[in-house]
């Protein structure tokens, strides 16, 4: 029987120092700060991912990130839901996102994949695509440059300015998407595209 009230965010990234300021690794960056908030620190679990197990807007969540690299993101992901109990409708995973324009956020549940690796990984590891996404906005790459390389660099300068920001509003999400439900966030978040200078318009 799952647990009904024990939620799993997960955030998509690859592991090492080599990617860890990559446009890709958003929602490593992002679950770096639901841990801070859960006063935790990670710990290496069988299922191949950084886990810890806390509490997050009052309710009991299991945070991970898995340590797979991002294309095979599905095997620890589906691991951590049989381990956990956790139904994939309780599961949360946070990802960078080429389709929003930087500094824009979005929770949605279900849909395609985008193009996503990540995602392509873990829809076919839960066999559905009815789990809850946190969309971390990297927009498209300039010009003609390759969307690998792209999400493979680290974000630029004048990015990196609001990148904290924009992190710690991406937690929020998170955090209300467990407290409130899928509408009430999206009333909440996606009031208008976030201004990287203050809260949304």
């Amino acid at each position: 029987m799952p647990t009904v009230d024990r939620w799993l965010v997960v955030g998509l990234g690859n592991p090492g120092p080599e990617y860890a300021a990559n446009r890709h690794n958003a929602g490593f960056m992002v679950l770096d700060e639901l841990a801070a908030r859960a006063g935790g620190r990670f710990k290496t679990h069988r299922s191949r991912a950084e886990v810890l197990e806390g509490r997050l807007a009052g309710v009991s969540a299991v945070l991970a990130k898995p340590m797979s690299f991002m294309n095979l993101s599905g095997g620890p992901v589906k691991a951590l839901t049989d381990f956990y109990k956790i139904d994939p409708a309780h599961v949360i995973a946070v990802h960078d996102e080429l389709d929003i324009p930087y500094g824009a956020l979005r929770a949605k549940l279900g849909g395609g994949d985008n193009g996503h690796n990540g995602l392509r990984s873990i829809t076919k590891s839960l066999a559905t695509k009815d789990y809850l996404r946190v969309r971390f906005g990297i927009g498209r790459p300039p010009g003609r440059m390759d969307t690998a390389a792209y999400v493979l660099r680290d974000f630029a300068t004048v990015e990196r300015k609001d990148l904290p920001f924009l992190v710690d509003r991406a937690a929020d999400v998170v955090e209300s998407l467990i407290k409130v439900g899928l509408e009430p966030t999206q009333n909440a978040f996606h009031a208008g595209d976030l201004n990287v200078s203050g809260p949304p318009r």
